[in-house]
């Protein structure tokens, strides 16, 4: 008796994965990137996206069918770079992109205090990861789950030595990515630990009219200097055109505290009706209670970041002063979960937009 279940469309049509999805490696063989490792991930949807592999596993390029969605810095991918770990340095080598990984002891503008001197951001971007396994998928024999995870270590001696196990999963036919991050304290003592995800889209994703969406109670990250965003008589939710407010340095930031459902997930996200798309993010309030809205709209230089974060901003030595800094105790692991999805149906987009109520607050 022939089984009633409903064939794919590939069903008896393909001899490798790679004609429907898959992980690609390579090696950057040119310009700032030279002799970085990465990770071509194609789900079969559209959406396809490069892992930087010595990069801690971040992902720099990301694209739903002919639209890009990340914002690339002028520098792009550059080599790894582990001794940028001081004022602004990290700035040198941010090549923007889809994803990148702030932390694991300090996220923040860059500070010195009794317990040390530490740069923007931390250095876990500028760490080369370890390559445990990578999972391909076998849709002509049903397999359609496909991942790669590595190990990335930011050690000193006398700690803090943290190890951070990355893995990065999709399925062919879904056009989501899921990360999973477990953070561990492999010293003796107890390790602060702070961690953001810098998550940056430009355009054409991100353009003039597009929808930033989030919900929770927000205000701009300094409270007591003019910002020309974040102020209750802008629409901060809509993407302006470029300004020249932004040029250089200029932007404006949003701390939001971000309100989560009855099972504690929490959503945000960018829609633009122009293409059609909506992009979203997803993940737990117990683990990253604050989103920060990153807004930098200067020439040349336009994008927007939504960054789901442990902290407010605030740095280690203002957590440590309001008691908010997290420690790893020895042995102890942080887990971390984020999903990352592209909508391109009406259905699909009226109701993820029927998540927001148009306040902010």
């Amino acid at each position: 008796m022939m089984s009633s279940r409903t064939l794919p469309e590939w069903d008896g049509k393909i001899s490798h994965h790679a004609q429907v999805g898959g992980i690609e490696t390579a090696v950057l063989d040119n310009g700032l990137g030279r002799g970085t490792r990465i990770a071509w991930i194609n789900t079969g949807t559209g959406l396809r996206y490069k892992v930087v592999i010595d990069r801690a596993l971040d992902i720099a390029d990301a694209f739903y069918s002919q639209y890009s969605l990340a914002w690339l810095s002028h520098s792009g991918i550059t080599s790894p770079q582990p001794f940028s770990d001081k004022g602004i340095d990290w700035l040198r080598t941010f090549g923007g992109g889809l994803l990148t990984t702030c932390g694991l002891a300090h996220v923040g503008g860059p500070e010195k205090d009794r317990y040390g001197e530490r740069g923007l951001h931390g250095e876990i971007s500028n760490t080369p990861a370890e390559i445990e396994s990578i999972i391909q998928p076998d849709p002509a024999n049903g397999k359609l789950d496909m991942s790669i995870t590595g190990i990335i270590k930011n050690t000193t001696l006398f700690g803090p030595a943290f190890e951070l196990k990355r893995t990065i999963s999709g399925k062919i036919g879904s056009a989501s990515i899921v990360i999973h991050d477990e953070v561990l304290n492999r010293s003796n003592s107890p390790a602060p630990h702070m961690m953001l995800y810098h998550c940056n889209f430009g355009w054409p994703l991100v353009d003039e009219g597009t929808d930033l969406l989030w919900n929770g109670k927000w205000k701009p990250r300094f409270e007591n200097v003019r910002n020309n965003i974040f102020n209750e008589v802008n629409n901060f939710h809509k993407c302006p055109a470029p300004m020249k407010e932004h040029l250089a340095n200029g932007e404006d930031v949003g701390i939001i505290d971000i309100h989560s459902d009855a099972k504690g997930k929490c959503v945000c996200g960018i829609y633009n009706s122009k293409i059609y798309i909506a992009l979203t993010m997803r993940f737990h309030k117990k683990q990253l209670p604050w989103l920060i809205n990153w807004q930098h709209w200067g020439r040349g230089e336009y994008v927007t970041g939504l960054e789901p974060s442990t902290h407010p901003l605030s740095g280690q030595a203002k957590a440590r002063e309001e008691n908010t800094l997290l420690f790893i105790a020895p042995g102890e692991k942080m887990n971390y979960d984020l999903e990352i999805g592209i909508l391109f149906k009406e259905d699909s987009i009226n109701k993820f937009l029927s998540e927001f109520d148009g306040s902010g607050g």
